[in-house]
């Protein structure tokens, strides 16, 4: 099975350190080369262009794909959305120059729109019904309106400092956007994209979360599980030679990291000791 992850840029290493968290290690690197083994022999990735990963899924060259919404849905491809990896987030918005006459999508008609995403540019207006001619640009959108190429822009905002540099206003947001697992919908139910689907979401689960393992008086487990904010019950295990009612036991659970700082001062209140907290690397649910 091949993976393609993007080749470079904001996407590579966040994709990258998302295959080595789920257990994808990339065998000799991955700097330089089209293509590379991972330590499972069934898996390869490819290394690719963003915009072109969601046409390698659809031909069959990958039969999964990590690439941004809005590549995706640009490529006009029917593939299947697995998972939002919860990074890249970005938007593409409908633009115009502050001190212009454009206030509305309806203030389009008629008008020129220039984008780098020409196929979801003109479905957003198809389904809004107003007739604009759109223009496809390869850069520089946010110049086009100055230089009289376009009365309007549609284009990828992530903090909309760039916009407001060039005196642009965000008009209507077209298509909110992260970075996504694809899979080419024949293969989608596989056992091993199942497998790395889990893999991943197993990675997500894990993020924000701690893993807090101490003793405890099992006479008092029960101020213990209330103070916990866990996901569900504790896990509580006897200590070898201990078997009376005021023997220690030790509790595990998984917490918030945010709460972990007033979860230990509970816990040492109700008679916890030998707190330790741990980071969690995947955690299947």
């Amino acid at each position: 099975m091949r993976i393609a992850v993007p080749n470079k840029g904001r996407l590579h290493d966040p994709s990258m350190e998302l295959l080595e968290r789920a257990g994808l290690h990339v065998e000799n690197g991955a700097a330089r080369k089209l293509y590379a083994e991972t330590v499972d022999p069934d898996v390869t990735v490819l290394f690719v262009r963003a915009a072109d990963i969601p046409g390698y899924v659809r031909d069959g060259a990958a039969d999964m794909g990590i690439t941004g919404l809005d590549q995706a849905r640009e490529s006009g491809h029917e593939l299947t959305d697995l998972l939002d990896l919860g990074f890249g987030k970005c938007r593409l918005v409908l633009a115009a120059p502050e001190d212009g006459d454009i206030h509305s999508v309806g203030d389009i008609e008629g008008k020129t729109v220039a984008t780098e995403f020409p196929h979801i540019t003109r479905s957003f207006f198809e389904k809004r019904g107003v007739d604009a001619d759109v223009v496809e640009v390869t850069g520089a959108t946010e110049l086009t309106p100055h230089v009289e190429m376009a009365d309007a822009i549609v284009d990828i905002t992530s903090t909309g400092t760039t916009l407001r540099v060039n005196r642009l206003a965000v008009i209507e947001e077209v298509l909110s956007s992260s970075v996504r697992l694809f899979a080419r919908p024949d293969v989608a139910d596989d056992e091993k994209v199942q497998q790395v689907l889990t893999a991943f979401e197993s990675v997500l689960a894990a993020d924000g979360k701690r893993y807090l393992m101490m003793n405890a008086p099992k006479s008092r487990l029960d101020e213990v599980r209330e103070v916990i904010p866990g996901m569900g019950g504790p896990t509580v295990m006897d200590i070898a030679g201990e078997s009376d009612d005021d023997a220690t036991v030790a509790v595990h659970v998984v917490v918030d990291e945010r709460e972990v700082f007033e979860t230990i001062g509970n816990l040492r209140e109700v008679g916890a000791s030998d707190i330790l907290v741990t980071e969690i690397e995947r955690l299947v649910e």
